[in-house]
């Protein structure tokens, strides 16, 4: 009788807990994309700066995806490398790049040999409405996450 009891007691637990692990999962799934995105945004200013070259970090959000690409003879093309792969982001997620005022939406983001970069916001919106934000203030700054209901806007 005692295990019984024991066991209605671990089920209710786990039924009442278990939703809010599935919304932990997701919510890392998330951040994970912000952070992959912001890693792909360092990666493009280091190859700029380093190869002398404008490199783009790119977005499809048809597709859902980001991927890193290298001006070469005068055309960009996709990085060769294990790092220039298309990041997939998680199902139900938008992305989008937001430019300064007068600036034509584009679906990229340029980062050139001198260390500067465009200033943008790439922000991530999952089903949810949640938006992560993958920020660069200025020219001179770095691609930063900035999580909107963190900073008061």
């Amino acid at each position: 009788m005692e295990i019984i009891i024991v066991m209605v007691l671990v089920a209710t637990v786990l039924g009442i807990v278990a939703p809010s692990l599935r919304g932990f999962a997701r919510g890392r799934t998330d951040a994970d994309a912000a952070r992959s995105v912001l890693a792909m945004t360092h990666l493009a200013r280091s190859i700029a700066a380093t190869s002398g070259t404008p490199v783009r970090v790119n977005v499809d959000n048809e597709a859902g995806l980001c991927w890193v690409t290298v001006q070469q003879a005068g055309a960009f093309v996709q990085l060769a490398t294990d790092m220039g792969r298309c990041l997939e982001l998680p199902k139900g997620t938008t992305v989008a790049i937001e430019l300064p005022t007068g600036q034509q939406p584009r679906a990229y983001v340029t980062f050139l040999p001198d260390g500067r970069t465009e200033q943008a916001v790439i922000s991530l919106t999952n089903r949810n409405g949640e938006v992560w934000q993958v920020s660069c203030p200025s020219a001179t700054d770095r691609f930063r996450i900035v999580k909107p209901w963190e900073d008061g806007r």
